[in-house]
Formats: C-alpha cells, sequence, structure tokens
C-alpha cells in the first residue's frame, strides 16, 4: 500500500483482543520488542468452481437459489497492493460461490490473474474523456448483469463507481475500499463520498482514525504527513476490514529446503551468513526507507560481521543505493539483488525482514508475509504497521526516521535466539487465523448482506 492514489500496496470489526495501541504489541522502545512464547506474497489461490450459490433472499433476487451478483472495479490492474488485494478479494467471493466479475483494462499484469481465477474480466477497454466512456461502458455491464453490489478500490475509481452505479437505473449498492493511509485528495471527494455511498471500508484500524479525524504528524519529515484531513458525512458508513491473504503458500521452510536455498545461493549468501532484507519498491524521492536501512546497517556491520543486507524490489533509486553501498563501506554484505517473484521463498530465505516505513502505511501485506514464514520483524511504529505487526508480533518495533534504534532492534534479533521450525509453525498459524483470504471474503461477504437487507 504505497504513497500514491495509483501505487497504493477488517467486519466492521472491533480491535482484536490484545492488540490495541496500548497493548504490548505496540510498545515502542529501545528495549526488546515483544516475541511470542517459544512455548506456545504475492500469490493467489488455484481457480476452482464455486462449491455453492451465496443465497438471496427472494425479495432481492426474484429466487432464493441466486447467488448475489457483484461487481469489482479497478481501472489499473498494473499491480501493487491496491490491485492485489482487489484481485484476491474477487478470487475469494469466486471461491464463496458469489457471482462476482471485475471491469477494468484487458492486457495489464494483473488481467490475466483475474482470468486465470476463474473470475469474469468485463473488458473496459479505453477511459475515454474525464473517464466517462468508462463509466458508461461500466453502468452497461451493470444493467446486463443486475449487479447488486458494486465495489471499487483505487481513489481514481470512486466517482467512476459512484457515477456508474447512479446511470446504470439498477440502483446497487456502493462499497467503496480505501487501501491509502490518507482521506481522498480532493476536497469534494472527502466532502461529498460518505454521502453518495454505502459504505466505506478501511483496509485498517489507523485508516478508518484518518478518515473520521484525520491525522498530524507536523514534525514528520514526509510533508504528506503534516496533515491528513478527515471525511465529511456519515463516518457510520466506514468499516474496518482487514485485507487477507493466501498464507496457505507462506509456510515455514528450512533453509536446507530446495527452493530456500536456491534463492539464498542467488543472492550470494554464504552458510552461517544472517540476512536482513528490506522488499518493496524504491521510488524517488526517499522510497520505503531503504537508505535508512543502509544507514543502520553500516552501523552494526562491525558487531554483527555474519550480517548481511539485502535490498529486494524495484525503481528508480537503484544508482542512489548502489551509491550509498559504497560510501557506506558496504560493498560485499549489502546488495539489490532485484524484483523477486517467489515470495514465499523469499520470505523463509530472509533470516529477519526489515520494513523501515518512512512515508504512509495503510497495513503493508510484507510484514503479514513474513510472521507466516515464522520470521521475526523490525518495523517503524507508524500508521498500519503495529496492526500488521501485531497479527505475528514476532521482533521489535522501532520509531520511523531513527536510524540507531533500527541498527540497535537489528543487532538484538541477529544476536538473539532463533526460533526452531515447529515454533515459526505456531507464529504462522497465529497470523493464518487472522488474516485469511478465506476470511476477507466472508467479511466483506457479510457487509454486502448487511447492505441489501438496509433501505437506501
Amino acid at each position: 500500500m504505497g504513497n500514491s492514489e495509483t501505487r497504493s500496496r477488517t467486519n466492521a470489526c472491533p480491535q482484536l483482543s490484545g492488540t490495541g495501541p496500548n497493548s504490548e504489541l505496540f510498545r515502542v522502545s529501545s528495549r526488546p520488542g515483544p516475541k511470542l512464547d517459544r512455548a506456545e506474497s504475492g500469490s493467489y489461490p488455484e481457480p476452482s468452481e464455486p462449491p455453492g450459490a451465496v443465497e438471496m433472499s427472494s425479495n432481492e433476487t426474484g429466487s432464493s437459489r441466486e447467488a448475489l451478483r457483484v461487481l469489482q472495479l479497478n481501472t489499473l490492474l498494473t499491480g501493487g497492493g491496491t490491485d492485489d488485494q482487489c484481485v484476491k478479494l474477487a478470487a475469494g467471493l469466486h471461491q464463496a460461490g458469489v457471482n462476482v466479475a471485475l471491469a477494468g483494462p484487458s492486457g495489464r499484469e494483473f488481467s490475466s490473474v483475474v482470468q486465470n481465477l476463474g473470475v469474469p474480466l468485463e473488458d473496459t477497454g479505453a477511459e475515454g474523456f474525464i473517464k466517462l466512456r468508462y463509466i458508461s461502458v461500466v453502468a452497461g455491464i451493470i444493467r446486463r448483469r443486475r449487479i447488486q453490489v458494486v465495489h471499487g478500490h483505487h481513489g481514481r475509481d470512486y466517482w467512476p463507481t459512484i457515477l456508474a452505479a447512479l446511470m446504470s437505473g439498477q440502483r446497487p449498492r456502493i462499497v467503496l475500499t480505501r487501501h491509502l493511509a490518507k482521506s481522498p485528495g480532493s476536497w469534494p471527494g472527502r466532502w461529498l463520498i460518505l454521502s453518495l455511498c454505502d459504505a466505506l471500508v478501511a483496509c485498517s484500524q489507523f485508516v478508518a482514525k484518518v478518515l473520521r479525524e484525520g491525522d498530524a504528524d507536523p514534525n514528520s519529515p514526509e510533508e504528506e504527513r503534516h496533515w491528513r484531513p478527515p471525511m465529511r458525512g456519515n463516518q457510520r458508513k466506514i468499516r474496518v476490514i482487514y485485507g487477507g491473504f493466501q498464507l496457505e503458500r507462506f509456510q515455514p521452510m528450512d533453509l536446507d529446503h530446495p527452493a530456500v536455498a536456491a534463492m539464498r545461493s542467488s543472492w550470494g549468501v554464504k552458510p552461517g551468513e544472517f540476512v536482513f532484507g528490506v522488499v518493496g519498491g524504491f521510488m524517488l524521492p526517499r522510497g520505503k526507507g531503504q537508505r535508512e536501512f543502509l544507514a543502520a546497517a553500516a552501523l552494526i556491520r562491525e558487531r554483527v560481521p555474519q550480517a548481511r543486507f539485502l535490498i529486494l524490489g524495484r525503481g528508480d533509486m537503484r544508482e542512489l543505493l548502489e551509491q550509498d553501498i559504497v560510501r557506506l563501506g558496504l560493498p560485499g554484505v549489502a546488495r539489490l539483488p532485484g524484483y523477486c517473484t517467489d515470495m514465499p521463498a523469499a520470505m523463509n530465505a530472509l533470516d529477519c525482514m526489515v520494513h523501515p516505513q518512512i512515508g504512509t502505511e495503510a497495513m503493508p501485506g510484507v510484514v503479514v508475509e513474513a510472521h507466516a514464514c515464522g520470521r521475526p520483524v523490525v518495523a517503524s511504529a507508524l500508521d498500519g504497521i503495529p496492526e500488521a505487526f501485531a497479527m505475528g508480533g514476532l521482533g521489535e518495533l522501532v520509531p520511523s526516521e531513527n536510524v540507531p534504534a533500527l541498527a540497535a532492534a537489528m543487532e538484538r534479533v541477529a544476536l538473539g535466539p532463533a526460533l526452531n521450525l515447529e515454533e515459526r509453525r505456531r507464529v504462522h498459524d497465529r497470523v493464518a487465523s487472522r488474516m485469511s483470504l478465506e476470511r476477507y471474503a466472508q467479511e466483506t461477504l457479510a457487509l454486502y448482506q448487511e447492505l441489501l437487507v438496509q433501505s437506501r
């Protein structure tokens, strides 16, 4: 979940017991962070036929046996956190027996993924001037499919979702999801959207807090953090549904597992070396804290000589990061292996995943996936990161942009005891019980059904 509308990578459920902002799992200090009691991606499900139709009442469908009809809207499908969660939700609803389709452009990175999952892709073609063609096409799809719920995900899709629903004449329920840790950028969006939609889903409790109250961090070096204004209107429409992940793919594996061993070998990692890794894109001006990660690496490299520091991902900061490696004296111990397509193997090949975010963050999937593999995480304690961290609770949270604190936490993890495979599996089970794709789909489906029985 990224830092812009187009690069964005939870029942109205209460905060999980023991994971609130004041709990031990959210502590920020220079001391070792919370760890599990030792006694205690980006991947998709295989396509399958729906196990059975989700039945609606005869008042809604005309037949007590007809499946709920849902249309997911996405004008990008180019990759990133928002596209990932949109496609996974469509797949999860399909598996739950919902008659779901996705309206978006063909020929994009995620277009074929949608179709391979068995979810119909309604090709919307070119958007046209101020998306007028797209709106007209989607309105036609809503009429033809007799859609009951239309669900938009990107901020750029909110108005097209609302207008297409209104133009269709079908009166579908309108659901929008906020995958970013900030309100829509325009004042019409902040003032009018809540009055026009039936529900606005926040992907974390922190995002819901921003939407309801706003958030101020005037001392941050990041301008976008200085003031994030709230939404106006009926804030009871704001609901929280955490995203979902296919965590069966993110299982703990030993370092001698063939896929894990091959991954470490491709990185040039030798036996006995301890691998820290940052996973994510690195776009100018500051990426996701990769430069701070390298600065922390320089502080501990002599005290932890077996440590290696990897930056997995792609972006336009590569030359700058390579210069940092030389300037900080890290050649041979810090590397940029590039973009990785086998994230389950990569998460297991890391000994510790580091997420030193400095911008805004709604709900980082990489933290969930690392914990699902039983790997410790050292991450910035900002925005929705503590909520993601609490799902596994293994590692430490540190103040954002505090390089000495980041370095100290990394050193403690590297020099501390490692979990065995059975202990890592317990961490996986803890995460899977809270962040599964099935739960994501079922909680979203429950919201749809609730809205359909309400009068407008």
